[in-house]
């Protein structure tokens, strides 16, 4: 009898001890027994999604370099035509982007909620910025006729330094096709980065987050983070193909 009352003592304290662990950090989910447990999980998630995320990417840059190995002359003439400067901007506007991230996520680890605000507009708006530049090297390649498709054209364009030498239109094709679908599910991972990062504003302005528990900033920093990366790749293998010559 004795037993059975010091063990039901203690299972009583063990649950007031648990209420009061859950009411003291309200972030913490009942099947998580400490925040850093918590962190620790959704970091792991994120990196495991990353991964996948790495092997998807992995395998269109395998088919670009395969096809640029084998069509090296149109791949270098296809690549020409793209608008070097406006790809240079959006790298310029990611990089920035990355910084305010940074920021945000010391500024949650912090307590700055007006900095940590700011620094979520701030990405938004970088976010946007690279989405409308990019609308708009789409919107050049349509009027150029360079979308893949019975309207495209790419007759008569020189290799660079080969003087005499012309690209061909099939095979400056295939680089147009690669060009749209990684740049497009680029876009619209940053699509999903922009949702996020919503969310994460909301949440911020309610003042959801503290010094204590702000994993969300940095798991949905961790995301930029990557499909900033991907653009970095996606930037000189697109538009600087024998640039030299």
């Amino acid at each position: 009898m004795q037993n059975e009352a010091g063990a039901d003592g203690l299972t009583a304290v063990h649950e007031h001890h648990g209420e009061a662990h859950a009411a003291h950090n309200p972030a913490l989910l009942h099947h998580f027994a400490a925040p850093e447990q918590q962190r620790d999980a959704a970091s792991l998630g994120m990196w495991v999604f990353l991964a996948t995320e790495i092997m998807f990417f992995g395998g269109l840059f395998c088919a670009y370099l395969v096809y640029r190995r084998w069509y090296f002359p149109s791949f270098a003439a296809a690549s020409k035509s793209m608008d070097a400067g406006l790809g240079a901007t959006n790298t310029a506007v990611l990089i920035c982007s990355s910084l305010t991230v940074v920021l945000a996520v010391w500024a949650a680890q912090t307590a700055r909620r007006t900095l940590l605000i700011g620094s979520l507009i701030l990405t938004m708006i970088f976010g946007l910025a690279f989405l409308g530049i990019k609308g708009k090297e789409y919107r050049d390649k349509f009027e150029e006729h360079h979308v893949p498709g019975v309207s495209f054209s790419f007759e008569n364009v020189p290799v660079p330094g080969h003087p005499g030498e012309y690209a061909n239109p099939r095979h400056a094709q295939i680089f147009f096709a690669l060009y749209f679908v990684m740049t497009g599910i680029h876009a619209l991972h940053m699509i999903v980065g922009l949702g996020i990062f919503a969310w994460l504003l909301t949440m911020s302005w309610k003042g959801r987050f503290s010094p204590q528990w702000h994993t969300p900033i940095e798991i949905g920093g961790l995301y930029w983070h990557f499909v900033d990366i991907i653009w970095i790749y996606l930037f000189p293998l697109l538009y600087l193909i024998d640039r030299h010559a």
